[in-house]
């Protein structure tokens, strides 16, 4: 039976004791992808000059940049292109939209910008202070869909490798969320029983529906959510900090 509350206040009380393990996503729920990326583009325009070229505008090409990014990654967790076309292809892609056909530069910005943003420490706000308390009752995880170069240097570079016991990427175990097997292998490596494990992501395909299909409770964190997302997942935030009445 699912519950979806607009206040957590008034949870039951069970739904407050019964887990132990916690899964998290990574980018957007802990990680601010967001911030991270766009400083990451903005500097790189300008380290490649290409904030000088005629019909480039910097707001416009991080928009289409994101929408590229976005299909590829969708194409990617279909299995219907390599890890390596990916990275190939989106800022290529991106920079032919403002006529500039350049695959080079494209790979040289590619790899600057895997390095440079995963880097970045910044962090969804609160972040910290909700792993600080939640790890004093709980055993945190980390399920992600990133590649692991990435993912790594992210949570080593932002401080908050060592608030995660088992830290699953998709690029490792050669499964993506929302497939049933990353969730069951997540499981597995935890040593944690699905029963008393709940899953906390901003992905609604990814990671509410990826593991309500195992059968696992969700935490779906997200703004604005519609009101068919919110009555899917077990329960819905619009803050980290409101897990601190849910857990």
């Amino acid at each position: 039976m699912e519950h979806s509350f607009e206040s957590p206040m008034h949870l039951p009380k069970e739904y407050m004791v019964k887990y132990q393990h916690i899964f998290f996503d990574l980018d957007r729920t802990i990680w601010d992808f967001e911030k991270n990326s766009t400083e990451t583009i903005l500097e790189l325009l300008k380290e490649f000059k290409l904030d000088k070229k005629g019909s480039l505008n910097e707001e416009l090409f991080i928009s289409t940049y994101k929408e590229i990014n976005r299909r590829l990654w969708v194409e990617y967790g279909e299995g219907k292109i390599t890890k390596d076309q990916l990275r190939a292809e989106r800022f290529y892609k991106s920079l032919l939209k403002f006529k500039i056909d350049e695959k080079e530069m494209a790979l040289r910005i590619n790899d600057t910008y895997i390095e440079r943003c995963s880097s970045k420490t910044n962090l969804v706000p609160h972040s910290k202070e909700i792993l600080e308390y939640l790890e004093k009752s709980y055993v945190l995880h980390i399920i992600t869909n990133g590649f692991k170069e990435a993912q790594n240097l992210k949570l080593e570079k932002s401080g908050i490798r060592p608030y995660f016991s088992e830290v699953i990427i998709a690029d490792e175990v050669g499964m993506t969320k929302p497939d049933p097997r990353i969730f069951h292998h997540a499981l597995e490596s935890s040593s944690a029983d699905l029963k008393e494990s709940i899953m906390i992501g901003d992905d609604f395909e990814a990671d509410v529906l990826g593991a309500k299909n195992v059968g696992m409770d969700q935490i779906y964190y997200k703004k604005e959510a519609s009101d068919h997302e919110k009555d899917a997942a077990t329960f819905t935030i619009e803050h980290l900090e409101e897990l601190r009445d849910i857990l």
